[in-house]
């Protein structure tokens, strides 16, 4: 595996997958890389000729400087996980490479950058859309491969995709647990034993909702998974909505959507870490 820092590091390194017209999967991070990195490394070997992983903590999705401060950094082991992934360049630039001017350029689509994160984390997705947009740029690659526990960020970069044209592939992949249901994340290891142990109850109280939906209303469903979460000493729900699953909009009734989908984000402990998680009702 090739470790290139810069831009023209990395176009030295594409160029005869380029020239050969090989197939190149991208599969962006921001490190602290753990299973469900591995599940979307794994697919773009699977699926691609070559595979590049970016590791970049990107500043401009950050609302908050604390959450950028304290957001876990490995890179070394990061680089010993992607070789044994079997991944082919790993990208990790610095943000002065990635930024050597500011970035202005504002990306809005509504509906979906209007809801959800959208209003609690301003400048978040257009963030996202600075930063993705230019690793198309820099990568070009056919495809590249998301997970699906930022699931409101899939549909906002195939929104982007849609608009720029870049002749990206968005690939969504299913979201990768720990035995016990806990969604990976590399915000998991910012969890005492504790909270990770508190945690848990995310998913679980999640799962239980979808067989309560089939004999419950739409909203009888939310009120049971937020009051249960919240009766948690150290849970916090900061949202939770059942939306359309390609437009995110809230649902009233399970027969508003042919797909509906419910999206959570808690607060786990005292400091706290904001997780996020989703599951499939239909």
């Amino acid at each position: 595996m090739q470790l290139v820092k810069t831009i023209a590091a990395l176009e030295a390194a594409l160029a005869s997958a380029r020239a050969e017209g090989r197939q190149v999967g991208l599969v962006p991070t921001m490190g602290a890389l753990h299973e469900g990195h591995a599940s979307l490394v794994r697919r773009s070997v699977e699926e691609n000729d070559l595979t590049v992983v970016s590791v970049f903590v990107n500043p401009t999705q950050f609302n908050d400087p604390k959450d950028l401060d304290t957001y876990p950094r490995t890179p070394e082991a990061d680089a010993r996980l992607l070789e044994s992934f079997g991944a082919d360049i790993m990208f990790a630039p610095t943000p002065e490479e990635v930024y050597p001017e500011p970035d202005t350029r504002i990306f809005s689509y509504p509906p979906v950058t209007e809801v959800m994160e959208g209003p609690r984390r301003p400048g978040h997705f257009n963030g996202v859309c600075q930063v993705v947009s230019k690793l198309f740029m820099f990568v070009r690659p056919q495809r590249a491969y998301f997970g699906e526990k930022d699931f409101q960020q899939i549909a906002v970069i195939r929104a982007m995709e849609a608009d720029l044209k870049q002749g990206v592939q968005i690939v969504s992949c299913p979201i990768v647990r720990e035995n016990d249901g806990l969604a990976l994340s590399s915000r998991n290891a910012l969890l005492t034993a504790d909270e990770r142990e508190l945690a848990v109850n995310i998913s679980r109280i999640l799962f239980y909702s979808v067989a309560y939906a089939s004999s419950h209303t739409v909203k009888e469903t939310h009120a049971t998974v937020v009051a249960a979460l919240n009766a948690l000493e150290g849970l916090e729900v900061e949202y939770f909505e059942i939306v359309d699953a390609h437009t995110l909009q809230a649902v009233k009734d399970w027969d508003d959507a042919e797909e509906v989908q419910g999206c959570i984000t808690v607060y786990c402990g005292h400091r706290p870490v904001r997780l996020i998680d989703n599951v499939k009702y239909k």
